[in-house]
């Protein structure tokens, strides 16, 4: 129930479907009895063994409710057969049973129309509020977990609530007042009865609980399991180029079939556990059935302490408990599977952010004098990346960071744009750390250009226009000259209105970094900052993507990450890192001068090309 408790405020818009939905199943319920009830008069008529009353009866208080109840409904069937003869009395018996059937079914609809928006519209708020918050969390989370893990939570764990675990909400107020409506007609047709029969229920309902038990740890594995398959499946059609290549087609289709295969195990212990409980229930129910029908029998036929007609309806309102009471089993073994489901959608609802922007945080719209960085320590997990990093950067600035793989360089790209957040020391920009501005506001006055072209499943120009969503068809193109793109994107079928398909698959490694440029251009923030931008490109990309970035970094502030040296040769200073420390600075010139560290680089970068 804490699950559910914290589930609860998804309810709280939809709080009159709520309401009406429990106004409609009281009247279920109520009517539902009811239609049992109803069979006793008619039974009376059909078998002549109404008792005769020919005196209107005077009610007398609630204690007397059920003798004036009896006694006015003996009066009717009375004047009304003298009147006008036994057969008008059954049609009025028979439109009265038709009547309240109608009722019955009608409210059960109208419960079930207004549960329906309540559940649809707690499934669309999770999904919405977990897309949101997947968004919000820090890049370091998504280290930790596979990418269709949290696809299948998103999907498929959030619809199990909804069918599983809001299945509590159905059951809540229409099952459990069905039992006790009937069960309170039970004891006004015989009490001694009713007593009888309550000393079995409890056996069997323990019978049935033991079919539930381990249902929400199988259902759990079950659901990482999904998790599991789906993760391989978006990692291998994202990398199909390297799987076929290296031939690895059956390699990773024995692991998604042992994946599958696990589910198949798990879903079917799952399916079989929770299939038993109809049955069982049901047969539980036969059983006190049969009980009622021997002790019963004893009351009518040897102790006559009941009529047939009482004990017929009887009957039938002892298997209207048999319904609700299956649905209710039926659903604690689904409110398991849901709870499983559940704690894996709540984990990631109650993730803890740590990158957010603090309260009254500061709202920087201008990049005014230098960027700051002093003693930053940062580490990954038990690995450090970063030691005692120190960096003045002044505005206007190209400023190149260089070194072998894993010196630290992109870490630096990460920290600025508060993507991780140091351990130690201060980034500061004109002199405001950058912990106290907003997040938006400092990511603002940041362009990012990455190694890896991301680009999404749409055209050229609603990817462009992410820098900047209301530009115009003029802008779009303008930062395309600039980026150096709009020669190849003119030639373009659709032009800036062409999809590019799937992470931009339909364009080439240079075409995709030159409409990354672009976006950044349309941007236009002051501060750019470059990853490696150019390091997967052929040498003929190279130099159209090259004329873009300096078209881009011109009066601007640049931090270029740099695998290639090439590139960074007329940057105003260059960093030399070395496991996470700085081991040189200063201008191309001066650097080679020193014969130290960037010369062995240039040097063998040279003798590679």
């Amino acid at each position: 129930m804490s699950n559910f408790k914290k589930i609860l405020p998804f309810l709280y818009p939809y709080k009159k479907y709520a309401y009406l939905n429990i106004f409609f199943n009281v009247l279920y319920a109520l009517f539902s009895t009811l239609s049992f009830v109803s069979l006793i008069p008619m039974i009376q008529v059909l078998f002549d063994q109404t008792k005769r009353n020919t005196t209107k009866p005077i009610y007398t208080g609630i204690w007397e409710l059920k003798k004036y109840g009896e006694n006015y409904l003996s009066y009717f069937i009375t004047n009304t057969t003298d009147t006008f003869g036994v057969g008008y009395t059954l049609s009025i018996m028979v439109t009265v049973i038709i009547s309240i059937f109608l009722l019955k079914n009608l409210f059960d609809y109208l419960a079930m129309f207004f549960i329906t928006f309540l559940r649809n519209g707690i499934l669309r708020d999770m999904r919405n509020t977990m897309y949101k918050k997947t968004l919000e969390l820090p890049l370091a989370f998504f280290s930790e977990k596979r990418k269709g893990d949290v696809i299948s939570r998103i999907s498929a764990d959030v619809n199990e609530v909804q069918t599983s675990f809001l299945a509590i909400l159905e059951l809540i107020v229409k099952e459990p007042l069905t039992i006790v409506f009937t069960i309170g007609m039970m004891f006004a047709i015989s009490t001694k009865l009713t007593l009888f029969v309550f000393v079995f229920i409890p056996i069997s309902g323990y019978i049935i609980s033991l079919i539930g038990k381990q249902l929400k740890k199988k259902s759990g594995k079950a659901q990482q399991e999904q998790g599991t398959f789906l993760s391989t499946i978006e990692e291998t059609i994202g990398g199909l180029k390297v799987v076929k290549g290296y031939n690895s087609e059956n390699y990773f289709n024995t692991v998604f079939q042992n994946s599958t295969e696990r589910y198949f195990k798990l879903s079917n212990s799952i399916g079989n556990r929770q299939n038993l409980a109809s049955p069982a229930s049901e047969f539980m129910g036969i059983m006190v059935i049969a009980i009622l029908l021997w002790y019963g029998g004893q009351m009518v036929l040897i102790e006559k302490t009941l009529n047939g007609a009482s004990f017929i309806a009887y009957m039938g309102l002892a298997y209207n408990i048999l319904t609700p009471a299956k649905s209710i089993s039926k659903a604690s073994y689904a409110v398991k599977r849901g709870n499983a489901a559940a704690d894996r959608v709540l984990e990631i609802l109650e993730q803890e952010n740590t990158i957010t922007s603090k309260e009254n945080a500061i709202e920087k719209t201008s990049f005014d004098n230098n960027i700051s960085v002093q003693n930053i320590n940062f580490k990954y997990e038990n690995e450090t990346v970063l030691k005692d990093f120190s960096l003045q950067i002044k505005k206007g600035q190209t400023v190149a960071l260089v070194g072998q793989s894993g010196s630290g360089k992109s870490t630096i790209a990460n920290l600025l744009t508060r993507f991780y957040d140091v351990t130690n020391g201060t980034i500061s920009i004109d002199g405001v750390n950058i912990k106290d501005m907003n997040l938006q506001s400092l990511r603002g006055l940041m362009g990012l250009v990455t190694q890896d072209s991301i680009l999404f499943n749409d055209t050229i120009k609603a990817n462009i226009a992410l820098g900047k969503l209301d530009a115009t068809d003029d802008e779009i193109i303008e930062a395309l000259k600039i980026a150096n793109a709009f020669e190849f994107v003119k030639e373009l079928p659709l032009g800036i209105y062409t999809n590019i398909g799937d992470s931009g698959n339909k364009l080439s490694g240079g075409q995709k970094q030159r409409l990354s440029i672009a976006r950044a251009v349309l941007k236009n923030p002051p501060i750019m900052i470059l990853d490696e931008a150019t390091s997967a490109l052929d040498t003929e990309s190279e130099k159209f993507v090259q004329v873009a970035l300096e078209n881009m970094m011109q009066n601007r502030t640049s931090i270029v990450i740099a695998h290639r040296l090439s590139t960074i040769q007329k940057a105003d200073i260059i960093v030399v890192m070395q496991k996470g420390k700085i081991v040189e600075q200063g201008t191309h010139d001066e650097l080679i001068a020193q014969n130290g560290t960037y010369n062995k680089l240039v040097t063998m970068q040279s003798f590679e090309s």
